[in-house]
């Protein structure tokens, strides 16, 4: 059995302004959870991946949920040619209302 191809996840700048908006205690959880699902296979459909019918954030294809209650919203693109997942996003969903860097986004 051939050896699975490792994609490398790229974090922007912008995602630290993202993470300032959730409470710190859960910075690993979402790092390990990011580092676990997305490193091999990040555009398969599962449970709790999927690919988004419409762009809730620019430019974002999929969309993955994890954390308490699904709570967490990971944003990304994948790129095959070059073996790279591009995090765009990273949210908290309280109730039906999505915060991305402390701010609302329709969903």
């Amino acid at each position: 059995m051939a050896p699975q191809t490792r994609f490398e996840i790229i974090y922007p700048p912008i995602i630290k302004q993202h993470l300032k908006s959730i409470e710190a205690k859960y910075y690993s959880l979402i790092r390990e959870s990011l580092e676990t699902q997305l490193q091999f296979e990040p555009a398969v459909e599962t449970k709790n991946r999927k690919p988004l019918k419409r762009p809730v954030v620019i430019g974002a294809k999929w969309e993955i949920r994890f954390g308490p209650d699904n709570r967490f919203r990971v944003f990304y693109r994948v790129y095959d040619g070059n073996q790279q997942v591009i995090i765009l996003a990273i949210g908290e969903k309280l109730g039906s209302r999505l915060f991305i860097g402390g701010e609302e986004v329709e969903i």
